[in-house]
């Protein structure tokens, strides 16, 4: 459905393909997951109106991202959701939030303004600027300048890479998530992300196409640059004390392993990141709103303090224990499921050093995963004889909090059993394009 034209030959483009509406199915859950959450959390913070009209704002943005047809028309609703996104940063007006504020927009503008570049030379050298599953680009009017069409599918890489937390753009999160509100935290982590994973998925595999890549320089910097991060993202976790901000590190280091299968251009791969992208957007939704729930009732914001807190908010910590050990990898959670395909992806790519790196980065995430968080249930649940228990009624959130908690928590278990849908749709996208 063409909006309205731009010029006579960019029109902005809505159409819905299988990866939009599966993007867009994810985030439209989540949203309302959050904002259910943020009915109850939301009671006692100023400038309540304000939040929720931009968190509506952003969601529009991120759905006409979803279903864009076209290059122009992806770029510019994601823009708009930087743009819309930001006062939920800045929502606590702290010296702290305005730094983080700054900081978001800087690393999501720049890094716009980076793959911008993307969009001059589609325009150039492609049939079309529409997506079209395996690229648009004609290679006779391409011949001769290849290189530098390897150069601007880098550049674009890093530029939306900075959206999904990929190094070097990455310092964005750990510094925005600690200060919004954790509903917003929630989904910033994980659907905003997700935006970024989106349309380095559009770039590389429907307009560039994966042909020109695969085993250039740029896929091999591109795996290099998703296996850093996964294993940074995990180490700086490990030694973070603020609960949030440990879980700001996570994403950074989660969010990779979709691109990492994105980055291995094979179909498996493909699969599975795109598992990944649903499967940790329910779990970190769930375990930032955790968060969210022990800050609401008890005010505790370092890891330190969880200690016994399970005897006070069971249910609470019985959810972030469960998605824990989906995030984790456990079997037969649903992560679990992503974690292998990416494994098998890795292993049969027939790239050198990849095919045994990866996987080899991937057991020391998943080992270093299991420490930050798993960790944190052992001292809520079992703070040790010489702990001097102190005198806690048990005061679990009201339902408003422990309803969105609960259903993510058991769809991130269920998917890892029953996977069949979701298998199939992703599993014809990848089809599609590879």
């Amino acid at each position: 459905m063409i909006i309205w034209n731009l010029t006579k030959d960019i029109p902005i483009l809505f159409r819905a393909d299988a990866l939009g509406l599966l993007f867009f199915i994810l985030t439209v859950t989540m949203w309302v997951m959050d904002l259910v959450f943020s009915i109850e959390y939301m009671k006692h913070e100023k400038h309540k109106k304000r939040y929720y009209l931009f968190y509506a704002l952003t969601l529009v943005s991120m759905a006409g991202a979803c279903l864009a047809g076209n290059l122009i028309t992806i770029y510019l609703c994601y823009e708009f959701m930087s743009i819309l996104s930001l006062p939920l940063v800045l929502h606590e007006q702290t010296d702290e939030a305005l730094a983080a504020g700054r900081k978001y927009i800087f690393y999501s503008i720049g890094g716009a303004f980076t793959g911008l570049a993307g969009f001059f030379f589609i325009y150039v050298y492609g049939d079309t600027l529409d997506f079209t599953p395996g690229g648009v680009l004609n290679m006779s009017m391409l011949a001769g300048h290849e290189t530098a069409m390897l150069i601007v599918t880098m550049l674009v890489i890093i530029g939306f890479g900075s959206k999904a937390g990929m190094f070097p753009l990455h310092a964005w999160l750990p510094t925005a998530h600690p200060v919004a509100p954790s509903p917003a935290s929630a989904f910033l982590s994980g659907n905003i992300t997700k935006m970024g994973v989106l349309m380095i998925i559009r770039f590389v595999y429907y307009l560039v196409g994966p042909d020109l890549i695969r085993g250039t320089w740029v896929q091999y910097s591109f795996i290099g640059l998703t296996l850093l991060t996964i294993l940074m993202g995990s180490m700086m976790a490990y030694k973070e004390p603020l609960m949030k901000k440990r879980l700001a590190y996570s994403t950074v280091s989660q969010v990779s392993y979709a691109l990492f299968g994105i980055a291995l251009l094979n179909p498996v791969g493909l699969i599975g990141g795109l598992m990944h992208v649903v499967f940790h957007s329910l779990v970190k939704n769930t375990l930032f709103q955790t968060a969210g729930a022990v800050i609401h009732m008890t005010g505790f914001k370092k890891v330190s303090e969880y200690k016994d807190i399970a005897r006070k908010m069971p249910v609470t910590m019985w959810c972030f224990t469960l998605v824990s050990l989906t995030l984790v990898g456990v079997p037969p959670t649903s992560a679990f499921l992503s974690k292998w395909y990416l494994a098998e992806a890795s292993l049969g790519s027939g790239l050198a050093v990849t095919s045994w790196l990866g996987p080899l980065v991937l057991i020391i995430s998943a080992l270093l995963t299991a420490a930050y968080l798993l960790g944190i249930t052992l001292k809520a649940f079992f703070p040790g004889d010489e702990y001097d228990y102190p005198c806690l009624n048990k005061k679990e959130p009201n339902l408003w909090m422990l309803v969105p908690m609960l259903i993510m928590t058991v769809l991130a278990v269920l998917f890892g059993i029953w996977p069949g849908g979701i298998m199939d749709i992703i599993t014809g996208i990848a089809g599609s394009v590879l």
